[in-house]
């Protein structure tokens, strides 16, 4: 079975020009654009040429994940832990992100073109692809589960999509049910377990990967289709934690650093590099200008993406989890403090950087201080606009607190908390004595800050609608994105999500 590298997937993505040309996302249509004959394909067991060609599969999903406006922005601004305020002109961005963050979000949002896209994109890129391995069963079988993953985020963010494969041929598709997209990605996944590679690859799909994306989809089975799948979703947690390839890193810090290939906990991971692999600009997006000269970067920061107050009081002082966030007075590698030249008259702490839990207000004149910024990945001293570090997809702790919800959802709450506490013992907090849904909700927060989870589990624990701070109470039909405008001007058969 293949195996891909990190390193061998930086050195592998020059090459991919010539292995082949994605369809676009908007044209359905699949096409072979391989300059590579498919009987090569077949018949080649060349591990380098195989790598070449399986790498294909895989760079679209660096694309914009970890970047601004785009499917991880619409998860976290919609969520109750992250905001984007607006600074004056800066940030006004047509007020999307004020939309966002009250759930008065529009079909004709960038950032949810930009998400359907992405995923529809690298799904174009999967169906290309996926022929010319036809006679490569366990090739076959990884870049039918990978497109699986990307239908996971599909029917999580825009529910009822449509299912294109490789043998499609219906240019303007109509969406499928989510319990029909359910049933698909299931399928895909359980059809293709025994050809999966059980070995601790990285950054690729394997047997692990898998289990992984089976305990989400069934987790969030009910969401989904109406029919509640906790005891599969435990099972699939049991696969991962039997295997005994996986455990909690010692510092939880260590598995968002910039060196973090090594990690005992990723299971899946979007490999970034600065020179290789770039998107992941986080960096920019969430430290202040004035940020520049602590962390010494070669591009001034943007001043955006901030934690709401009240989800940073989630964390007691003693939890290591709250190094997630950045807060308080800010310096300059020589220990000088920082100051913002063109910080407010009215900003309580003056002209010195310091990041405040309190953000006075979201629109439209935000203070350029306020709020507390996503320190959880590691910035690294004299970095670009891109990030090395990799993005964990599935983690192992994240498994743990699946396994431990589904057990608490069935009535076992002993072992459910036993879990939890394995968590919070990894973080230093204190253990819980019992557990409530309410401090589910808050655990899973304080574990899985800012890597896209928090808007799927506030939907789970029906807490999304709720109102919280510069946000009013939303109708339930929010729970789904809208399928985007331009997508629908481009295909007459195509029909909008209920409510937008």
């Amino acid at each position: 079975m293949l195996k891909l590298g990190r390193m061998n997937l930086r050195n592998i993505l020059l090459a991919l020009p010539i292995v082949f040309l994605a369809s676009s996302c908007e044209d359905p249509e699949q096409e072979i654009f391989s300059q590579i004959d498919p009987d090569v394909i077949n018949n080649t067991d060349d591990p380098v040429a195989l790598q070449v060609l399986l790498a294909g599969a895989y760079t679209p999903l660096i694309g914009t994940w970890g970047g601004h406006n785009s499917l991880w922005s619409m998860h976290e601004v919609s969520s109750d832990e992250m905001v984007i305020a607006q600074k004056g002109a800066d940030w006004e961005d047509g007020g999307q992100w004020i939309r966002m963050h009250r759930h008065e979000w529009l079909p004709t949002e960038e950032s949810i073109n930009n998400g359907w896209n992405y995923i529809f994109g690298a799904l174009g890129t999967i169906n290309n692809l996926i022929p010319g391995f036809s006679a490569n069963e366990n090739t076959k079988s990884e870049l039918e589960v990978l497109r699986a993953l990307l239908y996971l985020w599909a029917i999580d963010a825009y529910g009822n999509v449509p299912i294109i494969t490789e043998d499609s041929d219906d240019s303007t598709p109509p969406n499928n049910t989510r319990a029909e997209v359910f049933a698909f990605i299931e399928s895909s996944i359980l059809n293709n377990l025994d050809n999966l590679n059980r070995d601790n690859t990285y950054g690729t799909v394997n047997y692990w990967v898998a289990q992984a994306m089976l305990a989400e989809l069934y987790l969030n089975a009910e969401v989904y289709t109406g029919t509640q799948r906790w005891e599969d979703a435990a099972n699939a947690v049991d696969e991962i934690i039997n295997s005994g390839l996986y455990s909690l890193a010692p510092n939880f810090l260590s598995n968002f650093s910039t060196n973090n290939t090594g990690s005992v906990e990723n299971i899946f991971v979007i490999p970034y590099d600065q020179d290789n692999g770039q998107g992941f600009n986080l960096v920019q997006m969430t430290l202040h200008y004035a940020s520049e000269l602590t962390y010494e970067l070669q591009e001034q920061p943007w001043n955006g993406y901030a934690s709401l107050e009240d989800f940073y009081n989630s964390f007691d002082a003693n939890d290591a989890r709250i190094e997630s966030f950045l807060e308080g007075q800010q310096f300059a590698p020589d220990g000088s403090p920082i100051e913002d030249i063109s910080a407010e008259a009215t900003d309580p702490d003056g002209p010195r950087l310091n990041f405040t839990p309190e953000i006075n207000m979201l629109e439209p004149l935000s203070l350029r201080q306020a709020g507390v910024r996503v320190g959880k990945f590691e910035f690294a001293q004299g970095t670009g606009q891109h990030l090395s570090n990799d993005f964990p997809i599935f983690r192992y702790g994240e498994m743990l607190l699946n396994k431990a919800e589904a057990l608490w959802r069935l009535g076992n709450d002993g072992e459910a908390l036993d879990l939890v506490n394995q968590i919070r013992a990894r973080a230093g907090a204190e253990p819980l004595l019992s557990i409530t849904a309410d401090e589910f909700l808050a655990e899973r927060g304080r574990e899985g800050f800012a890597e896209g989870w928090r808007r799927t589990d506030l939907i789970r624990f029906e807490r999304f609608g709720d109102a919280w701070w510069e946000k009013s109470s939303s109708p339930e039909f929010r729970e789904l994105f809208p399928i985007p405008q331009p997508y629908l001007d481009g295909n007459p058969d195509a029909s909008q999500n209920d409510g937008y």
